[in-house]
């Protein structure tokens, strides 16, 4: 199976507008500060922007079809014609995996990260008192940023290394080709004798 460059492109666009939606939203995580009310008998928390949570979805999205179009092509490494033993062959297996891990925590880093931003506190405390507004911690994003990269990563070269080794049913026809001649010689060669025969 020969590489296909749109698909290439594909993989490098989504994985690299996901990467840039990740470190966007780790820079606009929501942040809060306590406010009294009008009255200086309560204070609550007031939140800026969730433009994060945002950010963090649809980098969710953008990864998870990448993902699933690289497993699409190769039919997921289990549903194909078989790859052609060798190091090709160990080098698709691994990069699958590592494919996968990659993704698996990217999409948990963000899922997570979106929904804990969407989180506000909405209980109120009595004026002058201690109260915590729950926030999302930094680096969240940040990782599922940098999983984002190493999956695309993966995914290239594991797109490329299954090209390579994927027989595409080559050693399926290969082998009928040669039991057919190896079949068909015994036969030749019978009729070259019958003719040998009748001559004499």
């Amino acid at each position: 199976m020969a590489v296909s460059i749109s698909v290439l492109v594909l993989i490098v666009s989504f994985h690299l507008m996901a990467f840039v939606l990740a470190i966007g939203a780790e820079r606009r995580r929501s942040t809060a500060k306590v406010v009294p009310d009008q009255y200086d008998e309560y204070d609550y928390c007031v939140y800026a922007s969730d433009a994060s949570t945002a950010y963090g979805l649809s980098a969710f999205g953008l990864l998870l079809i990448c993902q699933t179009v690289v497993n699409g092509v190769t039919k997921c490494l289990c549903f194909g014609k078989g790859l052609v033993r060798g190091r090709s062959r160990t080098m698709a297996i691994f990069f699958f995996i590592f494919s996968w891990v990659s993704f698996l925590g990217a999409e948990a880093c963000l899922l997570a990260g979106s929904t804990k931003n969407a989180y506000h506190t909405k209980y109120r405390g009595i004026y002058g008192a201690d109260l915590s507004c729950d926030t999302l911690r930094k680096g969240v994003f940040a990782a599922g940023a940098a999983l984002t990269f190493l999956s695309m990563v993966a995914s290239i070269v594991y797109y490329s290394v299954h090209s390579k080794a994927d027989t595409g049913g080559w050693e399926k026809h290969h082998n009928e080709g040669v039991g057919m001649t190896s079949s068909s010689y015994p036969e030749n060669r019978d009729h070259g004798h019958a003719g040998q025969f009748e001559k004499l």
